[in-house]
């Protein structure tokens, strides 16, 4: 049979199947899970496929819309497979499809559309909101997600490595707000130095999209962007890691151990700020010299918060010089101080690219070229993809936006070509690689935390393309976004509820520990590491690409981490602020509602429960409406009113309930609405 009466013939019986598409997707087709652009790349990788063609169909009618060829067969050695691209980039029609390639199966089904990854986006943003510590997270902005406030720490101890005259071990200092790290509740200045500056580029390269950007938060009625009350809760944490004394900043803010599964607001126990170092503190002045720039269009709203960031800045960069070799170096600390700290280090030593990030940053921020003199960013011609450990490139960066205004005082044509070269360097390797991504570019792309450098490598692509207009650096920056969503050997979308196949078992406390099935969303696993450092067992695999395990014993594959979880959300808010028809984002009003509109109220599990007498009963009001909470017994029997039909405004509420008159046993706790609607939990009283 000819090969085109062979495509009628299959194509008609597809027709009159009228069953296309499985639910269970072939693990052989890999793509982007959530969708692609009308008018961009569309690309999806076939694993061993018997056949030459593939047919995209519309999922809501079972219509085959276009027949294609699987381009020539490619080896990807970090996979051992070979694999074929099924490249469907010239059509542009919106809606929602499936791959279908005779003798593999059915993809993941995806959407083609405009903002097609605005959510996803936001969803990484939001994530930082979920890692918030000395935060109630109620329900109308956590949902199921909801806990109540972990780790005030506003009573924390100055530890014996970080004590001064002013300051001995033991004073008690307030370090409130902040981000848990990871999967901890620990805070570290090092890596909230590249976190915190990545989510404050957002802004600064993309003020009109992030301006009227809505995330749902706290914050979100204030006039603030978003974006920059996420990254402000942070700050301001940062800050108080201080010293007013002599402006060194304290390496991180830790428990002594890492205290496992629990809630935030269980894990009790002393908190410490621990030594000042160079590293810590010459990344907080690189933050906080950006900051400046960034708040001082706030002043009304914000009133000397740019100035007390300049302020903490250039107090930190004196420190750093007067104190240019001070390693945290967590071993030799416990040799000699107790008590003895085992949590995460964030160590190094020589600190030549710290001090040139902070140089350049404070250079565009005060006008003053004698940072850069004093540092020489430009002296070596190597580039680095940044990471906490290598934060240079963050500082070209940052001059590569300001290129316009520091033009008198830096070669910004070198700077360009610079980043360009190295761009094209990583670019190479997408053209070349069997699944047409830069990963693999260099033989530790897949380390621990690999879906990191994935994102680092669409940062790059994106400045290229920032100052080239070059399409094929955004095609590049969407291949490596097509990878973390789907894209890759593993076959997951690694964003935690985006796609149809994502983490459920990603290393995470919060997570673990908050009864709810599905983990937090919008977190990024860390990705595929063939050191497998964890000793878990069930890799599926050694390969580089393919050693990835979905377990929450796999710390080594599957946490959590700021600095992973930024580089993917400034990456897919590029893109989607570059492709906006306007370069803003789709109504976010429209979009919170369809994935935020909060119920009327909601009514939480009880804390703590059991209990013994007291307890503690959290409920929300997204609107002002009448509401009765009352206690009953097993039999159905009212045993007390806490409320009764009171009018309450929209709000959180947390009710205290005194047991202390009735018998242990079992009760029920129920919040109703004068329309009726309510909502029953069952507690728990042990005396």
């Amino acid at each position: 049979m000819k090969r085109a009466e062979f495509l009628l013939t299959f194509y008609f019986l597809l027709m009159i199947s009228g069953i296309l598409y499985s639910e269970t997707s072939s693990d052989q087709i890999r793509l982007n899970q959530i969708g692609f652009y009308p008018q961009e790349t569309k690309n999806a990788v076939i694993v061993n496929s018997p056949t030459d063609d593939f047919f995209l169909v519309n999922k809501n009618t079972n219509r085959v819309v276009y027949t294609g060829v699987l381009k020539q067969s490619k080896y990807w050695s970090y996979s051992g497979e070979t694999v074929r691209i099924a490249d469907f980039s010239d059509f542009n029609d919106r809606g929602e499809y499936f791959l279908l390639i005779p003798g593999v199966g059915t993809s993941h089904p995806f959407k083609i559309e405009d903002y097609v990854h605005q959510e996803v986006a936001t969803a990484c943003l939001k994530g930082f909101y979920y890692q918030r510590a000395s935060l109630f997270l109620t329900p109308i902005y956590a949902g199921n997600w909801w806990r109540p406030k972990g780790h005030p720490d506003d009573e924390v101890k100055v530890h014996p490595s970080a004590a001064t005259v002013e300051r001995p071990a033991g004073t008690i200092i307030s370090a409130s707000r902040g981000w848990y790290d990871a999967g901890d509740f620990n805070k570290y200045i090092v890596n909230s130095g590249i976190s915190t500056y990545t989510v404050l580029s957002m802004y600064e390269h993309f003020p009109e999209y992030f301006a009227v950007l809505k995330t749902n938060i706290p914050e979100s009625e204030n006039q603030l962007p978003d974006v920059l009350d996420e990254a402000l809760w942070n700050i301001r944490w940062m800050l108080t890691m201080q010293d007013p004394y002599d402006g060194g900043v304290y390496h991180k803010l830790t428990n002594p151990d890492f205290v496992g599964f629990i809630m935030p607001h269980l894990a009790s126990g002393d908190r410490y700020v621990v030594q000042k170092s160079t590293q810590a503190t010459l990344d907080f002045a690189a933050v906080m010299a950006q900051a400046n720039r960034i708040f001082s269009e706030f002043e009304d709203q914000l009133p000397d918060l740019a100035d007390s960031c300049l302020i903490a800045a250039l107090n930190a960069w004196n420190w750093a010089r007067q104190n240019p070799d001070s390693v945290y170096d967590q071993d030799r600390l416990n040799q000699y101080f107790s008590p003895k700290i085992h949590t995460g280090e964030y160590g190094g030593r020589g600190f030549t690219d710290e001090y040139q990030w902070a140089a350049m940053e404070l250079f565009i921020t005060t006008g003053e070229d004698s940072f850069l003199a004093i540092t020489n960013p430009f002296a070596d011609s190597d580039t680095h993809l940044p990471w906490w450990q290598n934060v240079r490139t963050l500082g070209f960066y940052s001059l590569l936006h300001y290129r316009k205004d520091i033009a008198d005082v830096v070669d910004t044509t070198d700077l360009k070509r610079r980043i360009i070269n190295f761009a094209n360097w990583f670019k190479e390797e997408k053209d070349r690689s069997a699944y047409a991504v830069m990963m693999g570019r260099r033989s530790w792309d897949f380390v621990w935390g690999s879906n990191s450098n994935a994102a680092n490598q669409g940062i790059l692509m994106i400045q290229a393309f920032r100052v080239t207009q070059d399409s094929s650096y955004l095609e590049a920056a969407i291949a490596n976004l097509d990878y973390l969503l789907g894209r890759n050997a593993t076959t997951y979308s690694f964003v935690t509820g985006y796609g149809s196949k994502t983490p459920m078992h990603i290393h995470h406390a919060i997570s673990v520990a908050d009864n709810v099935w599905h983990p937090i969303p919008g977190l990024l696993a860390g990705g595929p590491n063939p050191g497998q450092q964890d000793g878990c067992p069930g890799y599926p695999s050694s390969l580089p690409a393919l050693s990835y395990l979905d377990d929450v014993c796999s710390y080594a594959s599957n946490e959590i981490a700021i600095n992973w979880n930024a580089p993917i959300a400034y990456l897919a808010f590029a893109i989607e602020s570059i492709l906006s028809p306007d370069g803003k984002p789709k109504t976010t009003t429209q979009v919170e509602r369809k994935k935020f509109q909060p119920r009327s109220f909601f009514l939480k599990q009880n804390f703590p429960n059991p209990f013994n007498s007291m307890t503690k009963i959290a409920f929300s009001l997204s609107q002002t409406q009448r509401i009765s909470l009352k206690i009953y017994n097993v039999k159905g029997e009212l045993v007390r009113t806490l409320i009764d039909n009171e009018l309450r405004p929209a709000n959180d509420y947390l009710v205290e309930f005194d047991a202390q008159t009735l018998p242990s046993g079992i009760y029920f706790c129920q919040l109703k609405t004068a329309q009726g609607e309510k909502k029953k939990y069952k507690m728990l009283l042990i005396k």
